[in-house]
């Protein structure tokens, strides 16, 4: 340890960097161990349990994270069995939650008994694209515009070069192309498999580039130009839609919401109205919905997506109405990235929950988008009927405080 104490007096010191680390030490859980002793001597903080994990870090170390010092636990919690009536996901499914609030596996539980009880939540994929989108600058708006022409008229040339990157991935379209003064946002739009697609798409889009910028002699200033939009809020992905476009919905009879929701059809359409449509509407919110962010979250925590994606999952639009007496719910997401292969679903405690649904692996991912889709409208269905019937302060009190 002597040697590892010298490093470490080197890093307080600034002559090593972390990321040099490697070259010191024999091996990978050597080096993690002395960045997480750095971080202690620097901080003062005891960091054991950021050293317990089953976790091989070498290997995330490829593709998943750099100068490692240990991992986070959060806890995951069990909900179902949910009942759905997909294209891809059909039958009943547990899903693991990644939480630290306390009542939301509670709450999407108490929704996935609604869906066994009435025969199942419908759930469809009614969209699915990845985009990448560039800005260009052109001259003038003249030049702009010529390069808009060119891009209209050159789809099979630019979908060929971006293809020839990749096995999985397909260029969909171009559009819109958006001219702002001299500058040029050209939206490109693919379909990418089992992969979440998003270095698939970055790839293949700088190679389009490559015969857009020989042939007009265009300026591209950067491969993304925030009209993609990634991992941001966006009107734009509320509208046209983005990764998976998911719908899932739900006609429960009155006594089933009494019995399991303690509610009304009637309290359940008002709320809905007044919060989701009329509230999220004067906040000018772009997601209509009550907490689509909750099950999103906690899913992709479990399962190894990129977690800055939850910001886009959360987007959608709920509805409620009364319908010859009984109750039709529903929500819509229509920006869902996901993935069953590749980034964090390799990592092995997100393989074991993707496992536990059945969706790990290539093949699944439209099954799991509609499992996303059936956890959401549960979660979002129990949290209504809470608000509905006056119980939300009373569960986060018993289940959220201990």
């Amino acid at each position: 340890m002597a040697g590892n104490e010298e490093i470490i007096k080197k890093l307080v010191k600034g002559e090593l960097k972390l990321h040099q680390i490697d070259n010191y030490t024999e091996n990978t859980q050597e080096a993690v161990e002395v960045r997480r002793k750095f971080a202690e001597e620097i901080s003062g903080a005891n960091l054991k349990h950021l050293s317990q994990h089953s976790m091989d870090l070498e290997k995330a170390m490829k593709r998943n994270i750099e100068n490692p010092i240990g991992t986070v636990q959060i806890p995951v919690g069990l909900a179902g069995p949910l009942h759905i009536n997909g294209e891809h996901a059909q039958g009943d499914f547990y899903v693991p939650l990644a939480t630290s609030e306390g009542a939301l596996v509670a709450s999407v539980n108490r929704g996935c008994t609604v869906t066994k009880a009435v025969g199942g939540t419908t759930v469809r994929i009614i969209d699915d694209k990845m985009t990448r989108a560039p800005v260009i600058r052109a001259n003038s708006v003249t030049e702009a515009l010529k390069i808009k022409e060119w891009i209209e008229r050159h789809f099979i040339e630019l979908k060929e070069a971006s293809e020839s990157t990749t096995r999985h991935g397909k260029l969909l379209k171009v559009d819109p192309v958006v001219v702002v003064g001299r500058y040029l946002y050209p939206r490109f739009t693919f379909t990418t498999g089992d992969s979440m697609g998003m270095n698939m798409v970055t790839i293949a889009t700088e190679k389009a580039l490559e015969i857009l910028t020989r042939e007009t002699g265009a300026h591209v200033i950067a491969l993304s130009s925030n009209l993609c939009v990634d991992k941001k809020p966006s009107a734009l992905n509320l509208i046209e839609g983005r990764g998976k476009t998911v719908v899932a919905e739900i006609i429960i009879p009155p006594e089933i919401v009494e019995k399991k929701l303690k509610t009304t059809v009637k309290a359940i359409t008002e709320v809905n109205l007044a919060k989701n449509m009329i509230g999220s509407a004067i906040s000018g919110s772009m997601g209509f919905n009550a907490h689509y962010a909750n099950m999103i979250g906690a899913l992709f925590l479990a399962t190894g997506q990129d977690e800055a994606h939850i910001v886009e999952g959360s987007l959608g639009i709920t509805t409620a109405e009364e319908q010859n007496g009984d109750l039709y719910f529903s929500v819509t997401l229509p920006d869902l990235p996901l993935a069953t292969v590749g980034g964090g679903t390799s990592l092995e405690t997100a393989r074991e929950c993707l496992e536990i649904m059945g969706v790990y692996g290539g093949g699944n991912v439209k099954k799991f988008a509609e499992i996303v889709g059936g956890t959401v409208l549960a979660g979002e269905l129990s949290l209504m009927g809470a608000l509905a019937a006056g119980h939300l302060a009373r569960a986060h009190k018993d289940l959220g405080r201990g």
